[in-house]
């Protein structure tokens, strides 16, 4: 079952010159914790995710999609990688991973079979930045920082809507109406992180309409389904699956003049 809720390979263009002759139309979706119910090893990914792709397959305008993390259950092996690109390309579209935690649990594995775990693309003349926490207990710092500035700073101009994907809920901050939210974890976080001191002050001057999607919810009883937020230039959103009730993923529409709208898609076993 799914409910729309309005709330408002691969096919990577590496080159920033690399840009459409006209905007159009188009829709992806995000989806988080895909490897589903806590303790369970699925084949591939959460069955009742699975059964959506019928439905995502009739709708034309999703051009790709993006999994926020722990895409596979804890300790994962090479298997249960071949097993999600089975799923994936069951599909029929690009999808990308921003890695989670537990994916993160045997990052060889995961950087042989894929490659780096941060990394940008531009479709449809809009920046799509993936980001891994993981590297340094939920900061953004070292080499991973100085892409991500880097990436900022040498943006084309013809850039519209600028999207960033990581698996942990960043903008969980004691002392601000944040602080509210329940992750399914804080696995490895750091006493302190940087997100409001350094990484969201690079995105809150700019000029572009900003998107940041995190996937570690809805894993279980104790855990926030969903969250959305918006401010300033910036709009957050949180998404996840695996507890059951309220598992959900989100498609993101785009429109020819660039303003976003979402179709929020609540599944049910």
């Amino acid at each position: 079952m799914f409910i729309y809720i309005l709330l408002c390979s691969f096919m990577i263009l590496h080159c920033s010159s690399c840009k459409p002759t006209k905007n159009e139309a188009y829709s992806f979706f995000i989806a988080g914790h895909t490897y589903g119910k806590a303790g369970v090893n699925n084949v591939g990914l959460h069955p009742p995710f699975k059964a959506q792709f019928e439905f995502i397959k009739t709708q034309k305008k999703i051009e790709l999609g993006m999994l926020l993390g722990d895409i596979v259950s804890p300790h994962p092996t090479l298997q249960d990688w071949v097993e999600v690109d089975a799923d994936i390309a069951s599909l029929g579209l690009p999808v990308y991973f921003s890695v989670g935690n537990h994916d993160m649990e045997n990052r060889p594995v995961y950087e042989k079979r894929y490659g780096k775990t941060y990394y940008s693309f531009v479709h449809q003349a809009d920046l799509f930045i993936v980001l891994d926490p993981n590297l340094d207990e939920w900061n953004i710092t070292g080499d991973q920082l100085n892409f991500l500035k880097k990436t900022l700073k040498e943006k084309n101009e013809k850039i519209h809507n600028i999207y960033v994907f990581f698996h942990q809920v960043l903008w969980v901050q004691k002392g601000t109406k944040y602080e509210e939210i329940r992750p399914n974890s804080l696995a490895g976080r750091a006493t302190e992180i940087n997100f409001w001191s350094e990484i969201e002050p690079l995105f809150n001057q700019l000029p572009n309409p900003v998107f940041m999607f995190a996937g570690d919810l809805g894993g279980g009883s104790w855990a926030t389904d969903f969250y959305y937020d918006h401010y300033d230039n910036i709009t957050f959103i949180g998404s996840g699956m695996g507890e059951g009730k309220g598992d959900n993923y989100v498609i993101i529409n785009v429109s020819e003049n660039k303003s976003v709208s979402y179709d929020k898609i609540v599944i049910e076993e």
